[in-house]
């Protein structure tokens, strides 16, 4: 009975001491995380991308409350004046707001979709330039992967693999270095 034991502890340990070493060759695999959205909301050229963003933002909602103002003045004209105003001059008033409702439905509609491309465009100009970053920062170090916490759903990860703010760093001297294109 205890030679039988010996034999098991014996094969048990042969067994598993070539595992171990099996496994202590096998190469570690170098995992990081990247925060996209907080590096296009804290890098230099986020914050621009985010202050042209508003500017138009700003813009299109003054645009639209001049537009809203002058249908006011138009229904106001209209309820005032209605009993003093020729049937023509109801219908003509009737038509102008008409055609101000239309207008300003027509620039909403189409502010919005311009709006939203100027996003998508931005975005994906910024995400691109970044990518480059990313890649040459993981070929740098020997990542294997790097992850972005906005997209892998990453529900837990040490802040030690967090390479955001060295991302940020190289964009920022990499867009500090190139001059702004005039238009």
């Amino acid at each position: 009975m205890r030679n039988a034991r010996t034999i098991a502890v014996l094969a048990a340990v042969l067994v598993l001491v070539p595992a171990a070493a099996l496994f202590a060759q096998q190469p570690q695999v170098k995992i990081v995380v990247v925060d996209s959205a907080r590096a296009f909301q804290t890098s230099s050229e986020g914050k621009k991308a985010f202050t042209q963003m508003q500017e138009r933002d700003s813009k299109i909602k003054g645009d639209i409350q001049k537009l809203d103002d002058s249908i006011r003045a138009l229904e106001n004209r209209l309820n005032t004046g209605r009993l003093t105003m020729t049937p023509e001059a109801i219908l003509a008033t009737q038509a102008d707001l008409e055609k101000k409702n239309t207008e300003r439905k027509r620039y909403e509609e189409d502010a919005t979709r311009d709006f939203q491309q100027l996003q998508q465009n931005i975005m994906s100009r910024v995400r691109g330039e970044m990518i480059t970053i990313i890649d040459a920062l993981a070929k740098e170090r020997g990542y294997d992967l790097v992850l972005d916490l906005q997209t892998s759903g990453a529900a837990y990860f040490n802040p030690a693999i967090d390479i955001t703010d060295e991302v940020i760093r190289r964009y920022d001297a990499v867009k500090a270095a190139v001059p702004p294109v005039k238009k």
